[in-house]
Protein backbone atom coordinates (compact mmCIF):
# COMPACT_ATOMS: atom_id res chain seq x y z
CA UNK A 1 0.00 0.00 0.00
CA UNK A 2 1.70 3.16 -0.94
CA UNK A 3 1.56 6.43 1.51
CA UNK A 4 2.14 9.80 0.94
CA UNK A 5 2.98 12.42 3.48
CA UNK A 6 1.14 16.17 2.52
CA UNK A 7 1.70 19.05 3.87
CA UNK A 8 -1.50 21.28 3.11
CA UNK A 9 -1.21 24.87 3.44
CA UNK A 10 -3.73 27.29 2.88
CA UNK A 11 -2.51 30.45 0.46
CA UNK A 12 -1.78 33.59 2.34
CA UNK A 13 -4.23 36.67 2.97
CA UNK A 14 -5.19 38.32 -0.15
CA UNK A 15 -6.62 41.77 -1.02
CA UNK A 16 -10.52 40.10 -1.55
CA UNK A 17 -9.78 38.12 2.05
CA UNK A 18 -8.61 41.74 3.06
CA UNK A 19 -11.97 43.18 2.10
CA UNK A 20 -14.16 40.30 3.48
CA UNK A 21 -15.13 39.69 -0.19
CA UNK A 22 -16.09 35.94 -1.69
CA UNK A 23 -13.33 34.27 -3.12
CA UNK A 24 -13.73 30.79 -4.78
CA UNK A 25 -12.68 30.64 -8.37
CA UNK A 26 -11.94 34.59 -9.15
CA UNK A 27 -8.51 35.55 -8.25
CA UNK A 28 -7.02 38.57 -5.87
CA UNK A 29 -3.03 38.75 -5.09
CA UNK A 30 -1.68 38.77 -1.70
CA UNK A 31 -1.36 41.62 0.32
CA UNK A 32 1.69 42.21 1.90
CA UNK A 33 0.85 40.38 5.10
CA UNK A 34 0.12 37.80 2.74
CA UNK A 35 3.07 37.51 1.61
CA UNK A 36 4.49 37.02 5.56
CA UNK A 37 2.01 34.38 5.84
CA UNK A 38 3.42 32.35 3.01
CA UNK A 39 6.96 33.16 3.96
CA UNK A 40 6.14 32.00 7.79
CA UNK A 41 4.90 29.16 6.24
CA UNK A 42 8.29 28.46 4.44
CA UNK A 43 10.35 28.84 7.48
CA UNK A 44 8.26 26.25 9.18
CA UNK A 45 8.77 23.47 6.33
CA UNK A 46 12.33 24.69 5.29
CA UNK A 47 13.56 21.58 7.00
CA UNK A 48 11.22 19.42 4.90
CA UNK A 49 12.40 16.98 2.09
CA UNK A 50 9.82 17.43 -0.20
CA UNK A 51 9.42 14.97 -3.47
CA UNK A 52 7.07 17.49 -5.36
CA UNK A 53 5.13 20.74 -4.57
CA UNK A 54 1.44 21.14 -5.89
CA UNK A 55 -1.16 24.27 -5.58
CA UNK A 56 -4.08 24.57 -7.33
CA UNK A 57 -4.17 27.09 -10.35
CA UNK A 58 -4.89 30.05 -9.01
CA UNK A 59 -2.35 32.77 -8.70
CA UNK A 60 -2.93 33.09 -5.27
CA UNK A 61 -2.00 29.79 -4.43
CA UNK A 62 1.14 29.48 -7.23
CA UNK A 63 2.04 32.71 -4.40
CA UNK A 64 2.14 31.27 -2.04
CA UNK A 65 4.22 27.64 -2.95
CA UNK A 66 6.98 29.90 -4.77
CA UNK A 67 7.45 31.92 -1.53
CA UNK A 68 7.62 28.24 0.33
CA UNK A 69 9.44 26.61 -2.04
CA UNK A 70 11.95 29.55 -1.39
CA UNK A 71 12.86 29.21 1.53
CA UNK A 72 13.62 25.63 1.01
CA UNK A 73 17.31 24.75 0.46
CA UNK A 74 16.31 21.82 -2.09
CA UNK A 75 13.95 23.84 -3.91
CA UNK A 76 16.16 23.81 -7.44
CA UNK A 77 15.36 19.98 -6.94
CA UNK A 78 11.11 20.14 -6.69
CA UNK A 79 8.92 19.97 -9.28
CA UNK A 80 6.12 21.30 -9.00
CA UNK A 81 2.31 21.27 -10.70
CA UNK A 82 -0.58 23.15 -10.66
CA UNK A 83 -4.10 21.01 -10.34
CA UNK A 84 -7.01 22.96 -10.77
CA UNK A 85 -8.39 20.36 -8.37
CA UNK A 86 -7.12 21.66 -5.67
CA UNK A 87 -9.03 24.77 -6.08
CA UNK A 88 -11.24 26.54 -3.72
CA UNK A 89 -15.51 26.12 -3.65
CA UNK A 90 -17.17 28.00 -7.09
CA UNK A 91 -19.37 30.18 -5.52
CA UNK A 92 -21.07 31.26 -8.92
CA UNK A 93 -22.88 33.89 -8.74
CA UNK A 94 -21.93 35.01 -5.64
CA UNK A 95 -18.13 35.46 -6.66
CA UNK A 96 -16.64 38.66 -5.34
CA UNK A 97 -19.55 40.01 -3.33
CA UNK A 98 -19.46 40.54 -0.02
CA UNK A 99 -19.49 37.61 2.44
CA UNK A 100 -21.54 39.04 5.20
CA UNK A 101 -24.14 39.51 2.45
CA UNK A 102 -24.12 36.27 0.21
CA UNK A 103 -24.53 34.49 3.65
CA UNK A 104 -27.62 36.27 4.13
CA UNK A 105 -29.08 35.94 0.70
CA UNK A 106 -28.43 31.85 1.06
CA UNK A 107 -29.11 31.91 4.79
CA UNK A 108 -32.63 33.25 3.67
CA UNK A 109 -33.71 29.66 2.65
CA UNK A 110 -33.82 28.28 6.06
CA UNK A 111 -34.45 31.43 7.91
CA UNK A 112 -30.94 31.87 9.24
CA UNK A 113 -28.79 35.14 7.98
CA UNK A 114 -25.30 34.60 9.11
CA UNK A 115 -22.37 32.37 8.37
CA UNK A 116 -21.66 31.04 11.62
CA UNK A 117 -25.18 30.15 12.20
CA UNK A 118 -25.81 28.12 8.24
CA UNK A 119 -22.67 26.20 9.04
CA UNK A 120 -23.15 25.64 12.56
CA UNK A 121 -27.00 24.06 11.65
CA UNK A 122 -26.16 22.49 8.30
CA UNK A 123 -22.47 21.57 8.35
CA UNK A 124 -20.20 22.50 5.74
CA UNK A 125 -21.55 20.25 3.05
CA UNK A 126 -25.19 21.16 3.80
CA UNK A 127 -24.01 24.55 3.73
CA UNK A 128 -22.19 24.18 -0.27
CA UNK A 129 -25.76 22.58 -1.40
CA UNK A 130 -27.46 25.65 -0.19
CA UNK A 131 -25.17 28.24 -1.92
CA UNK A 132 -25.67 25.83 -5.24
CA UNK A 133 -28.91 25.86 -4.77
CA UNK A 134 -29.68 29.55 -4.31
CA UNK A 135 -26.90 30.61 -7.01
CA UNK A 136 -29.00 32.66 -9.46
CA UNK A 137 -27.32 31.10 -12.57
CA UNK A 138 -26.66 27.57 -11.04
CA UNK A 139 -22.87 27.52 -11.35
CA UNK A 140 -21.95 27.08 -7.85
CA UNK A 141 -20.49 23.78 -6.84
CA UNK A 142 -23.11 21.37 -5.04
CA UNK A 143 -21.44 19.47 -2.84
CA UNK A 144 -21.31 16.23 -4.60
CA UNK A 145 -19.55 18.37 -7.56
CA UNK A 146 -17.32 20.09 -5.00
CA UNK A 147 -16.34 16.31 -3.77
CA UNK A 148 -15.75 14.79 -7.35
CA UNK A 149 -13.40 17.55 -8.58
CA UNK A 150 -11.02 17.25 -4.79
CA UNK A 151 -10.94 13.69 -5.37
CA UNK A 152 -9.92 13.58 -9.06
CA UNK A 153 -6.87 15.86 -7.34
CA UNK A 154 -6.10 13.57 -5.05
CA UNK A 155 -6.05 10.36 -7.06
CA UNK A 156 -3.65 12.52 -9.08
CA UNK A 157 -1.20 12.81 -6.42
CA UNK A 158 -1.46 9.28 -5.74
CA UNK A 159 -0.74 8.50 -8.96
CA UNK A 160 1.96 11.32 -9.74
CA UNK A 161 3.67 9.45 -6.12
CA UNK A 162 6.14 6.73 -4.80
CA UNK A 163 5.11 5.01 -1.21
CA UNK A 164 7.05 7.58 0.92
CA UNK A 165 6.98 10.53 -0.73
CA UNK A 166 6.30 13.69 1.25
CA UNK A 167 4.88 16.56 -0.44
CA UNK A 168 3.32 20.12 -0.48
CA UNK A 169 0.03 21.03 -1.25
CA UNK A 170 -0.96 24.38 -1.68
CA UNK A 171 -4.62 24.96 -1.34
CA UNK A 172 -7.39 27.17 0.26
CA UNK A 173 -9.60 27.91 3.10
CA UNK A 174 -12.79 26.03 2.93
CA UNK A 175 -10.99 23.08 0.82
CA UNK A 176 -9.02 22.01 3.54
CA UNK A 177 -11.53 22.64 6.43
CA UNK A 178 -13.63 20.29 4.26
CA UNK A 179 -10.97 17.66 4.18
CA UNK A 180 -10.95 17.72 8.21
CA UNK A 181 -14.57 17.98 8.35
CA UNK A 182 -14.88 14.63 6.31
CA UNK A 183 -11.98 13.00 7.53
CA UNK A 184 -11.46 14.13 10.94
CA UNK A 185 -14.11 15.67 12.15
CA UNK A 186 -13.34 16.28 15.65
CA UNK A 187 -10.35 18.37 14.76
CA UNK A 188 -12.83 21.14 13.28
CA UNK A 189 -14.06 23.37 15.78
CA UNK A 190 -15.70 25.49 13.47
CA UNK A 191 -12.96 28.06 13.03
CA UNK A 192 -11.79 29.37 9.84
CA UNK A 193 -8.40 27.89 8.37
CA UNK A 194 -5.95 30.72 8.99
CA UNK A 195 -3.92 32.17 5.80
CA UNK A 196 -0.56 30.22 5.86
CA UNK A 197 -1.49 27.60 7.99
CA UNK A 198 -0.60 23.99 7.91
CA UNK A 199 -2.17 21.04 8.03
CA UNK A 200 -0.59 17.76 7.72
CA UNK A 201 -2.15 14.35 5.89
CA UNK A 202 -0.98 10.58 5.53
CA UNK A 203 -2.25 9.85 2.27
CA UNK A 204 -2.90 6.12 1.66
CA UNK A 205 -4.66 4.50 -1.34
CA UNK A 206 -7.75 4.44 0.25
CA UNK A 207 -8.27 6.54 3.10
CA UNK A 208 -6.94 10.31 3.88
CA UNK A 209 -5.78 10.35 8.07
CA UNK A 210 -4.91 14.27 9.34
CA UNK A 211 -2.32 14.58 11.84
CA UNK A 212 -3.42 18.18 12.47
CA UNK A 213 -5.19 21.00 11.14
CA UNK A 214 -4.43 24.65 10.68
CA UNK A 215 -1.30 25.18 12.74
CA UNK A 216 0.88 28.34 12.22
CA UNK A 217 3.40 27.87 15.22
CA UNK A 218 6.54 26.07 14.97
CA UNK A 219 5.67 22.87 16.81
CA UNK A 220 7.19 19.30 15.51
CA UNK A 221 6.27 18.87 12.24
Amino acid sequence: MKTITAYFVRHGQTMLNHYNKVQGWIDSPLTDRGIADAKRAGEQLKAINFTAAYSSDSGRAIETARHILKANPNNLNIISYQYPEFREQCHGYFEGNDLNQMWQFVGAQVKLTSESDVLGTYGLEKARDLIHQADLYGEAESNDMFWDRLSRGFDKLRDNSEDGDTVLVVSHGMTIRSIVDRYAPELDEGVATINGSLTKLTITDDNIHVEFFNRVSGEDL
